[in-house]
């Protein structure tokens, strides 16, 4: 069964739809989308393989989804910590920030040194809108992420791929390669080209919703937020 996707643009309408006609706030969504992240880090590197995770978060909705995940994985029991080098003033990114700051977590501004203490990487800088070139200070960052030997998840896209047609053919995140990636809500192009563990994320789609606009809504498990599936789609 090939995999049913959602482009970038279809992505972005759905993601106005669910705020209006769906009455969804961005609070609610981004809870959920960030709640699933930590439960697939939890699969992927359960607490036994290490405590330290990094998350690194961009200044957009992906990195929002981080700061709420990394929360959620401090209440498991693991030791998070933040590069978040490019702070939003929007008001919820920073009651984003002061909750992980009431808990202690540590914001980092060295990604190099930090990334070499840990034990884990979650990627939430660049989000299904990215396009166009990796700015600063986010190069050397994705350059580290090419190439560490720690696992790494991704939040919805690897950070610098296309969310239509991949991984770039040359240069800067070419060999980016991260050993999961979650996708939120649906699917995105870029999962053809991907290869490690895949889960999705989306389980408060409507079924009227995922019908209109052409995917399906994996059978979750229990009260799990998020559903392992192959690259062909099926579950696992």
């Amino acid at each position: 069964m090939a995999i049913k996707t959602l482009g970038a643009k279809a992505a972005a309408t759905l993601d106005q739809e669910l705020m209006s006609t769906c009455a969804f706030s961005i609070d609610q969504l981004m809870e959920l989308a960030g709640l699933s992240v930590s439960q697939a880090v939890y699969r992927v590197h359960p607490l036994n393989k290490g405590r330290r995770i990094l998350v690194a978060c961009g200044p957009g909705n992906n990195g929002g989804d981080g700061l709420v995940a990394a929360r959620h994985l401090f209440y498991y029991g693991y030791n998070p910590s933040i590069f978040y080098p490019k702070r939003s003033k929007n008001e919820l990114y920073q009651r984003l920030a002061k909750q992980l700051e009431d808990l202690d977590v540590p914001f980092v501004d060295d990604f190099q040194s930090a990334i070499a203490s840990t034990d884990h990487v979650v990627d939430a800088i660049f989000g299904f809108s990215f396009s166009g070139e990796v700015r600063e200070p986010f190069p050397a960052v994705i350059q580290a992420l090419q190439e560490t030997k720690l696992p790494v998840t991704s939040v919805d896209a690897p950070s610098s791929w296309d969310i239509e047609n991949g991984p770039p053919s040359s240069g800067l995140g070419s060999s980016f390669m991260p050993t999961a990636l979650v996708s939120l809500t649906a699917p995105k192009p870029l999962v053809r080209h991907f290869n490690g563990r895949h889960f999705i994320g989306g389980r408060f789609v409507s079924p009227s919703m995922a019908k209109k606009y052409g995917f399906e809504v994996p059978e979750y498990q229990g009260v799990d937020q998020v559903v392992e599936v192959a690259t062909s789609g099926e579950k696992l």
